[in-house]
């Protein structure tokens, strides 16, 4: 029998990325084309399916060694019926993905949420290549996860489980409101905008630091200045990186995972923010569920969507 190979799908907001693996995980070729989210939905749809047609043809493998079709969007999913729910960045509400790509392509298609695509990328074929129980965060604007368990996705009874952002880990009285109307959420302090936050907060207050220019800062600036030796950056990365530690040693005492995987524009500070986590982590965490775990940056970067996606065929 000829080899398999399987396609996955990043569907975001301004590009289609597709990607083709094989069975191994490994990333053979990609190919990204425009969403087209302002002509609608049918057009978004007809272009996912002609970017998995034209990434096939383009490669050394026949459509029949095709053995189906993952796809990754940011938004909520029931993964069970194949429905996109609600995906703000595509414009996508209520939208039967998986039956309609089915009807266009002929193949098994599976979806899932962005957040869960790339902790199972890192799973397959990144960070957490051959192990089988991993929990992975994404640190951008919000913070996301995924968690892997006995190597598959752990949806959880309604299919959210994973929302590692909205973990509750900053005590009342420092707490703030999360967007998603709770208090003291990690997402408020280790994510890109919650380090922003906190920036703003000290310059507007009058702290002694480098940073400036209220309205421009960015997360890496308070990274730089942190390593320069800025004394209120490095107490916004440490105080971002207490509560990631924090997390952490909420979920290995609930799940004991082998891996945490940090990926994100924000785990690229590097050691600045994992050092401070893993010693938060070390200090927090009973010993016994400390013992054999490791705390990694992602490897995949970019590319940890089309890899999950793909993914979703084999070990989902």
């Amino acid at each position: 029998m000829s080899e398999q190979i399987y396609v996955g799908v990043d569907l975001g907001g301004t590009a289609i990325k597709v990607g083709i693996c094989n069975q191994a995980g490994e990333l053979i070729q990609t190919y990204e084309g425009p969403t087209q989210t302002e002509q609608g939905v049918d057009v978004v749809i007809d272009n996912i399916e002609k970017y998995v047609r034209h990434i096939v043809e383009q490669s050394p493998y026949s459509w029949d060694q095709l053995a189906g079709v993952g796809a990754g969007v940011a938004g909520f999913t029931n993964v069970r019926d194949g429905i996109i729910i609600l995906a703000p960045n595509v414009g996508f509400r209520d939208v039967p993905i998986r039956s309609i790509l089915e009807q266009k392509i002929g193949k098994p298609i599976k979806i899932d949420n962005d957040a869960n695509v790339a902790a199972l990328g890192e799973a397959w074929s990144g960070a957490g290549r051959g192990l089988d129980n991993c929990v992975c965060y994404t640190l951008g604007t919000g913070v996301g996860g995924g968690i892997i368990i006995n190597g598959k996705i752990y949806q959880g009874f309604s299919g959210l489980a994973g929302e590692l952002g909205h973990i509750s880990v900053v005590p009342d009285l420092e707490a703030i409101q999360c967007g998603c109307g709770k208090m003291g959420c990690l997402e408020t302090v280790s994510s890109a905008t919650g380090i922003i936050r906190m920036a703003k907060d000290a310059v507007e207050r009058g702290d002694r630091t480098s940073l400036s220019q209220v309205e421009h800062i960015a997360a890496k600036e308070v990274f730089d200045a942190a390593k320069a030796g800025d004394e209120v950056a490095t107490r916004i990365v440490n105080r971002a990186a207490f509560y990631i530690g924090k997390s952490m040693a909420a979920v290995a005492a609930t799940l004991n995972p082998e891996v945490f995987i940090v990926g994100g524009g924000v785990s690229k500070a590097g050691d600045i923010l994992f050092n401070e986590i893993r010693e938060v982590f070390a200090k927090l965490t009973p010993e016994p569920l400390q013992l054999g775990v490791t705390i990694l940056p992602a490897e995949l970067g970019n590319d940890a969507g089309v890899v999950g996606a793909a993914g979703l065929l084999l070990r989902s």
